[in-house]
């Protein structure tokens, strides 16, 4: 039986969009445990110039994009781990860009890059795994809103899914 959808209320509204973005009917662990192999597939080729591509004048590179998909995830994963062990200190909200500033991103390599990617998703999929089916409606405050583990659960890889639409849609029509 697939993984009931977080209800409304559950998650702010923000992250509609990220959540509308795993199928119904789709597994969201089956679509974390897939997402590694279409990344790869879409940018493990790049070479690093590539990689620095920005789709637009103020934009992230490929390689800011990708470690903004890992510190998200890790964060995701943070406040899913919080609120699945019962704790109700609210979480606060981080700077996107401010990371992204700070990340270091485009002095990595593409592959170390990639290599942190994988690694990250392996953690979260042990992690959201070893939620027993209780702790998934289990409710928390992140960014002084209301957030379930199952929010987050469809979150993370809707979270990626938007990005690889952006990637293909912005990034690699610029790259031939």
């Amino acid at each position: 039986m697939p993984t009931a959808r977080p209800e409304p209320g559950t998650f702010v509204p923000y992250f509609t969009n990220y959540i509308s973005r795993v199928p119904e009917g789709t597994e969201p662990l089956a679509m974390l445990r897939q997402q590694p192999a279409e990344l790869r597939q879409l940018i493990g080729g790049l070479s690093e110039e590539q990689a620095l591509t920005r789709y637009a004048p103020g934009k992230w590179t490929i390689k800011e994009m990708l470690l903004h998909i890992v510190d998200t995830e890790r964060i995701f994963s943070y406040r899913a781990l919080r609120i699945a062990r019962g704790d109700q200190q609210p979480l606060p909200g981080f700077d996107e860009n401010a990371y992204a500033d700070a990340s270091g991103a485009n002095e990595r390599t593409l592959s170390d890059l990639l290599a942190e990617y994988e690694a990250v998703r392996q953690a979260t999929v042990a992690l959201f795994q070893s939620f027993p089916p209780a702790v998934l409606d289990r409710p928390g405050t992140a960014s002084n809103n209301p957030l379930t583990v199952r929010a987050l659960l469809f979150v993370a890889p809707g979270h990626e899914a938007h990005h690889l639409y952006i990637l293909r849609e912005r990034y690699l029509p610029l790259l031939g």
